[in-house]
């Protein structure tokens, strides 16, 4: 009974819609020309969503945003006169974030809950009942931010942090990445003593998960680092709540197991960065030197008395291992205040880079343009 009238409630609230014109109008507010880039590139807001956190994009073209703070999940599509129709496809959702397309359907995380939506771009203004596929996701609120993802082996990958900032939280159902079949069995633990990752990609030539994740706080302005990781297979344990990065013990938890049993990190990353969203760059719009390799949105400290991130960082990535790390794009913080966070990323099928920004509630899209 009460999973009817939940279902009954979810479409009255999801039938809403709204068209929107094209925002090739960059809101005026925001100083994009502060936003400093490599030679060639180019920054323009593409679209206005608030909150706008996870990426993904359907097989038609069309761009699908999670908003956890509007509990809605946005789609955003675009005619042949590049002219854009944003509509609210699911709205009184419970902290959704993470987001995924497959065959068809677009999956959706709500707190503990897994959605599938059929038939989604075929339906957009008409949006087919949500079939609920899991339910079992932990319901605590904090880290409740959940990232989601298809790998090649065509299973979803779901990043599940920590009830705490720092604590031994039962191994088997937080601190970790899950993947489970798009019809909802076969939920298994794919990586442990991961605190909390938001973003999740695999190597265009390996097919081997990457992950970014977030440090701990409260041990000091400088340490511990942010995280890159590498998953060679599953099983491994990368460190948390007892080891962090290389080789810092937890100055509670960490006498208990140590380091020499973690796996350590590709890459440290500044400490309180807040890395989220990492992707490869699969398109080829971009010169060869970015094809294949990664990039990462530092959303930015929230605590630190010297705020660092809120920037794009590029990885260069040969055989596995970190050769270089370049900033790509700043200058979302000027003047000690902060007026945006890159939060997600996701390559466009013209070779474009969109970048969603959670506090300046727009999505970014970046393109180059040979000019020599």
């Amino acid at each position: 009974m009460h999973k009817i009238l939940f279902i009954i409630l979810f479409l009255l609230i999801s039938s809403l819609t709204y068209a929107e014109a094209s925002n090739s109008q960059q809101p005026s507010d925001l100083p994009l020309n502060k936003i400093k880039l490599p030679p060639g590139f180019l920054i323009q807001v593409w679209a206005t969503i608030p909150d706008a956190k996870s990426l993904a994009i359907g097989k038609q073209g069309t761009v699908f945003v999670s908003s956890k703070a509007t509990g809605s999940i946005y789609a955003i599509s675009q005619s042949d006169s590049k002219e854009k129709q944003i509509r609210i496809i699911a709205n009184g959702l419970k902290s959704p974030s993470g987001i995924a397309y497959y065959d068809g359907a677009l999956y959706v995380t709500a707190l503990n809950r897994i959605f599938r939506f059929d038939q989604i771009e075929n339906n957009l203004d008409h949006i087919n009942e949500p079939i609920t596929i899991y339910e079992n996701l932990p319901k605590e609120s904090f880290h409740s931010t959940r990232y989601m993802a298809l790998g090649p082996d065509n299973l979803l990958y779901i990043t599940i942090g920590a009830p705490c900032d720092a604590c031994e939280a039962d191994p088997m159902q937080y601190a970790l990445i899950a993947r489970i079949n798009p019809n909802g069995n076969n939920f298994e633990i794919y990586a442990q003593g991961v605190r909390n990752s938001l973003g999740l990609d695999w190597h265009p030539q390996t097919n081997q998960l990457w992950f970014s994740d977030i440090g701990r706080d409260w041990m000091g302005e400088d340490i511990p680092p942010d995280e890159l990781n590498q998953a060679t297979a599953q099983g491994l344990h990368f460190g948390f709540p007892y080891c962090h990065a290389n080789n810092i013990l937890d100055p509670k938890f960490g006498a208990k197991r140590g380091c020499n049993k973690s796996q350590p990190p590709i890459a440290e990353l500044e400490p309180h960065v807040s890395p989220q969203g990492i992707k490869f760059y699969s398109g080829r719009m971009f010169p060869p030197q970015y094809h294949d390799q990664l990039f990462i949105a530092e959303h930015g400290s929230w605590n630190r008395r010297s705020p660092v991130g809120f920037r794009l960082q590029h990885f260069q990535i040969e055989k596995n291992q970190l050769v270089k790390k370049e900033i790509f794009a700043e200058g979302w913080f000027i003047d000690q205040k902060a007026w945006g966070r890159p939060t997600d990323l996701l390559v466009m099928p013209d070779g474009a880079l969109l970048v969603s920004d959670d506090l300046a509630g727009v999505i970014y899209r970046i393109s180059y343009q040979d000019n020599k």
